[in-house]
């Protein structure tokens, strides 16, 4: 099947995608602020140039939009029926670097927190971000927070983010 786009239409196009302050990342950051938490977005210093950096916590949080970083059995992502050889590759090339950068953050010694836009849809949103919470008090090692506004069982945080056996216990 041929593109019916040239490449000087198609970047066009994908240029108008905006990869900062989507609507997910600000649903984030808002949560994480109302919750007394500081952070610092789009780290350039950082591999990856993580969405948000909470230093203190030594985390690093990825909002990922679920078609553009490819995340499988998802209702949210599907190849696309025309040009699926570009987009087939471009995605695999998304999902490799996303792996690679997260795997040179952990060498640094930063936690990885990766989101996914569907997590982040009105019927998950307070549970995902409740884990997240929880996940950065984890983090902390149990030393408390001066504000501290929630309700979660912590057992079951790892949803959100990665299972406590990805943080070295």
């Amino acid at each position: 099947m041929t593109d019916k786009f040239t490449p000087e239409q198609r970047h066009r196009c994908m240029s108008a995608i905006h990869s900062r302050n989507t609507k997910p990342e600000i649903i984030v950051r808002k949560y994480l602020f109302a919750r007394g938490f500081r952070y610092r977005v789009n780290v350039r210093s950082l591999p990856g140039t993580p969405d948000i950096v909470l230093k203190k916590y030594r985390c690093v949080i990825f909002v990922n939009g679920c078609f553009w970083h490819g995340h499988e059995n998802c209702t949210l992502y599907s190849l696309p029926k025309t040009n699926s050889d570009f987009w087939r590759k471009k995605l695999a090339r998304n999902r490799e670097r996303d792996a690679v950068t997260a795997a040179r953050l952990r060498g640094m010694g930063w936690n990885v927190v990766q989101l996914w836009e569907c997590q982040l849809k009105p019927k998950e949103r307070e549970k995902t971000l409740a884990e997240l919470v929880a996940t950065l008090d984890y983090l902390l090692k149990g030393k408390p927070r001066k504000k501290k506004t929630y309700d979660c069982d912590t057992e079951t945080f790892s949803y959100a983010a990665e299972p406590y056996a990805e943080y070295g216990e």
